[in-house]
């Protein structure tokens, strides 16, 4: 854990499958970075999921219309909020080649 939070580095030494496959996690800054050092045009960094994850009973939430249509606008509210990038499981980078 220490190097993942460290380096961005999360390697995983047991072989086992079951144990999170080995990753880098960016920060979003140096997502940035990596665009525009191969020449790409950032249009903008999204949290994928948002802090949604976390909900409880989210498939069951997810399921019920009005729920998911409140989860989705809650979402699209908080998805460019670079103080909560990190707390998404997944960042999308959308970017142009000029």
């Amino acid at each position: 854990m220490n190097r993942d939070l460290e380096t961005g580095q999360h390697r995983n030494p047991t072989g086992n499958p079951a144990y999170f496959t080995d990753a880098f996690f960016h920060h979003p800054d140096e997502l940035k970075a990596e665009v525009a050092d191969v020449g790409f045009d950032l249009v903008g960094l999204f949290a994928v999921e948002g802090i949604s994850y976390v909900m409880e009973k989210l498939d069951k939430n997810w399921s019920d219309e009005s729920h998911r249509e409140f989860l989705l606008e809650i979402i699209s509210k908080i998805e460019k909020e670079e103080s909560l990038m990190g707390a998404s499981p997944h960042i999308l980078c959308v970017a142009v080649k000029p």
